[in-house]
């Protein structure tokens, strides 16, 4: 019997998500995403189904690589508009107990300060269960809604990795763990002398108290989604869990050691990191059903959309394309380790752009499943056994049933097969992920920032 494997599911805070157009199905509620049931219904699901977090995807620049312009997102409601997750997760959290939530922060235009400020209150109110997806940013758009110059791809985890220094400092330094006194006799709330200002030079110049005192983990659960060589060794050293997108099991294998290996060259078991690979799901009670629900989401998903999306992602205007043009060698500041696996000579295999304008699986995009409970679970399980991810994110695509399905059909399945938990653990979300203490594990870079 093996291990047990982890879930979670990710959402974009907009009408559709991984596959832009979905949100027109009859069956789809991808149109109410601005809408407190939306998000309630999908977080009481989620916890239904044991799943570690809901984690909420996030950008805060538009799609405009395609053809130059945004036209074509905001035409299929893929990647916008985008709400901001801050706000959504709070009303999730009072409908559920044990469910943890991933937000996605942005490591270059996010003032840290603030950013700190927020997580810690979030992780307050959740007592514990609080996650953050560092990123760097990806996109020019980015850039200039905020007013910065762009900056390369390797500069911005030289950026990061102070950034996640004064991080560390503010939730980890600045209340010693008695500070918080709370004795309503003496009238005393907290101890100035157990509080310490952090005093931090640099691009992020920091002279302050942290406001908040500390959360239950201080530093919330790290996520982080880089894969390529920087990202790989940035995750390596600050993330407790890592977010990757692979297709294809050779490609994604290479993927996963790497990772195990960028932890223990920072000093850290290969264990410590947590890998979870994105994965679009159709499930149900038989194969036959199953495909008539991908043909279902082939005839509503947008070419257009999928295009525009890709090319954002990748950093590449596709619409330059052919139909039938094999996509390879593109070089950008964006998601490199996106378009690798969709070049053969970089360990991937390469696809056309008619595969990356449909509703099926491809390099370049996230693992593709479509088939019975029997069969999904057996796919499951394989990525597991032989891939070596700790666990899958189950990508939005027709809700609400695709996640409902899941809950009903997959989960009771693997419990039967010992491979999935029947009941949370207690505790923060770190403490349900590894089973350990609620703080940073004294092998990880945060840990030495402790007073």
């Amino acid at each position: 019997m093996g291990k047990e494997i982890l879930f979670n599911a990710i959402s974009l805070a907009s009408p559709s998500h991984q596959w832009p157009g979905l949100w027109a199905h009859p069956e789809s509620n991808g149109e109410r995403y601005d809408q407190f049931d939306f998000w309630l219904d999908f977080a009481r699901t989620a916890e239904r189904g044991l799943f570690e977090t809901v984690f909420m995807a996030d950008g805060i620049g538009v799609y405009d690589t395609y053809e130059g312009k945004p036209d074509a997102v905001m035409r299929t409601g893929g990647f916008f508009p985008m709400n901001d997750p801050m706000v959504i997760v709070p009303a999730m959290a009072v409908v559920t107990e044990n469910l943890g939530f991933g937000i996605t922060g942005n490591s270059t235009v996010e003032p840290p300060f603030l950013l700190a400020r927020r997580f810690s209150t979030l992780d307050q109110l959740t007592r514990g269960r609080i996650s953050w997806n560092v990123v760097t940013g990806a996109m020019r758009s980015v850039a200039k809604a905020v007013g910065v110059e762009p900056i390369p791809h390797n500069e911005r985890y030289d950026v990061a990795e102070e950034y996640m220094d004064l991080m560390y400092k503010l939730w980890e330094q600045s209340w010693e763990d008695e500070a918080v006194v709370r004795d309503k006799a003496s009238r005393v709330f907290a101890d100035p002398d157990r509080i310490h200002k952090i005093k931090h030079e640099g691009r992020y110049a920091c002279e302050a108290y942290h406001l908040c005192e500390p959360s239950p983990q201080r530093t919330p659960f790290l996520f982080a989604a880089g894969a390529s060589s920087r990202g790989t060794a940035f995750a390596g050293k600050h993330a407790e869990a890592a977010f990757m997108g692979a297709f294809d099991k050779g490609f994604a294998r290479r993927v996963v050691d790497g990772y195990r290996k960028a932890a223990v060259d920072a000093g850290r078991a290969p264990d410590d990191l947590k890998v979870f690979n994105a994965m679009t799901v159709i499930v149900a009670p038989t194969e036959a059903e199953a495909r008539e629900i991908e043909a279902e989401c082939r005839e509503y998903t947008s070419a257009e959309g999928n295009l525009a999306a890709m090319s954002g992602m990748i950093g590449a205007d596709l619409s330059k394309y052919a139909w039938d043009d094999p996509v390879e060698n593109i070089e950008s500041d964006a998601i490199q380790s996106l378009a690798d696996a969709m070049t053969a000579s970089k360990g991937g295999r390469t696809v056309r752009l008619r595969d990356l304008a449909e509703f099926n699986g491809m390099p370049g995009r996230e693992g593709y499943l479509v088939g019975s409970t029997s069969q999904v679970c057996d796919e499951l399980i394989s990525w597991v056994d032989d891939v070596g991810v700790d666990g899958i994110t189950l990508t939005r695509n027709l809700e609400p049933r695709h996640i409902k399905s899941f809950v009903d059909l997959v989960v009771p399945e693997l419990q039967n097969r010992g491979r999935y938990k029947t009941e949370y653990r207690p505790g923060t979300l770190r403490e349900k992920m590894f089973g350990a203490g609620p703080r940073l594990a004294p092998s990880h870079y945060g840990s030495r920032f402790r007073r």
